[in-house]
């Protein structure tokens, strides 16, 4: 029996028309983001292993496919293993995101780029992820960033510039829930968690979607919490006045970072952003504002990110500040058909055998002069499979090529079946 031959786990492979609809996808969300003043960058696949074990990619940094140093000895091997350093053997790393490769970039050009630096990345990532529905080993993100921007501009130009990419997509239904860092110290103050529990208890709150109310509290109780009070708050926290006239918030809740979110939302009628101060975001790195992309018809969210001030100051020296959106672009995919303009335009020619080729390719040449795609097939015995493998390829039409066909005038298109 032979050996199946697949990808790794956690890796694919892309047919024909899967891999038109990414591009298709890809190239709506590269043109919004230029057209919002954002400049593509390219970075190294690999990064310097220390780097990416630095502490700025929270929990990423434990999925990092490391690479082996050249030229390791077996002594060296179980040196490694009897330490427990397994680390050591790697001097590189596949990236696992795109934020820490980006910090790495703009410390090594600052003084060729712009005071505030607008940049986007769309390139393949990996993590040593469990692969499951949803997760995969090898993805792609589409980041836009702002680096030198301390105020709200960013995250106004971040969000509109994200936004726009979503109606221009055709996702309709999307909200941004939106939350401060600032807010979330604040209410692990208001319940008196000690700071060495401060990242438990926050990886708690953010379950509050999963497991509820309940579950939230029993899981800080098992940290050791006093919890009264605590179901309270996180069932008030949901009236807290977002959507009234005069907006009131809770006493405990920082007023400052609250007042930053209703200005925020002020600056930008057009977006509809939700409030949330459960929402917590898995990377450690975030300072200040932190944003989510919620669809209706989905229990995750497409895409998030925030304010990160102190991460490039770990490579210069000097903090700068940055704020970043992503876009998690294999959910979006999964979510979008296949682009009708392009099924439309793409067209099949079904010939016999012994057509003069010279007179297929004449005509082929005057469809692609009108701007359609244009396929060629050789007639055979079973054309409805032929013309099914056709749709599934994302053709949308097909003409049959008569022996005595001279020009384009004369072919007889037809639709092909979705």
């Amino acid at each position: 029996m032979a050996t199946p031959v697949t990808p790794p786990r956690g890796m694919r492979d892309f047919l024909p028309a899967d891999k038109a609809s990414r591009e298709h996808a890809l190239a709506v969300i590269r043109h919004s983001f230029t057209a919002h003043g954002f400049d593509e960058i390219e970075t190294p696949v690999m990064e310097d292993s220390a780097r990416l074990h630095s502490g700025l990619g929270g929990d990423n940094e434990k999925l990092a496919f490391a690479v082996m140093k050249r030229g390791l000895k077996p002594t060296d091997v179980a040196a490694a293993a009897e330490s427990g350093d397994l680390l050591a053997l790697a001097d590189l790393g596949l990236r696992f995101d795109l934020t820490v490769p980006l910090a790495r970039f703009y410390a090594t050009h600052r003084s060729e780029l712009p005071t505030v630096f607008r940049s986007i990345q769309i390139a393949p990532v990996w993590r040593a992820e469990r692969p499951q529905k949803g997760r995969y080993r090898q993805f792609v993100q589409c980041d836009i960033d702002i680096i030198g921007e301390a105020g709200m501009l960013a995250e106004i130009e971040l969000i509109t510039a994200t936004s726009a990419a979503l109606d221009a997509l055709g996702l309709t239904g999307c909200s941004i829930r939106i939350n401060d860092r600032r807010i979330l110290a604040a209410l692990l103050a208001h319940w008196n968690v000690p700071a060495d529990l401060s990242e438990r208890a926050l990886i708690t709150i953010d379950k509050l979607d999963k497991i509820g109310v309940d579950g939230v509290v029993a899981e800080l109780g098992s940290l050791g919490l006093v919890t009264a009070g605590i179901a309270e708050t996180l069932t008030a926290l949901g009236d807290a006045g977002w959507d009234a006239a005069e907006p009131v918030a809770p006493a405990w809740l920082d007023q400052d970072a609250y007042g930053d979110l209703l200005a925020l939302r002020a600056a930008m009628p057009g977006v509809r952003l939700d409030f949330d101060p459960t929402l917590v975001r898995g990377m450690g790195y975030y300072t200040g504002t932190i944003f989510e992309i919620s669809h209706p018809t989905l229990g995750y969210s497409l895409g998030g990110g925030g304010r990160y001030d102190g991460m490039i100051g770990r490579f210069l020296g000097t903090d700068v500040p940055a704020c970043g959106f992503s876009i998690g672009f294999e959910r979006i995919v999964d979510l979008l058909g296949a682009d009708a303009a392009s099924v439309e335009t793409s067209v099949v020619l079904v010939y016999d055998k012994g057509t003069d080729p010279a007179r297929l390719v004449a005509l082929k040449q005057t469809l692609v002069a009108e701007g359609l795609r244009v396929r060629l097939e050789q007639r055979t015995k079973n054309v409805k499979a032929l013309l099914e493998r056709a749709a599934a390829g994302g053709y949308g039409r097909y003409a049959f090529v008569a022996a005595a066909t001279e020009d384009v005038a004369a072919l007889d298109f037809r639709p092909l079946a979705g």
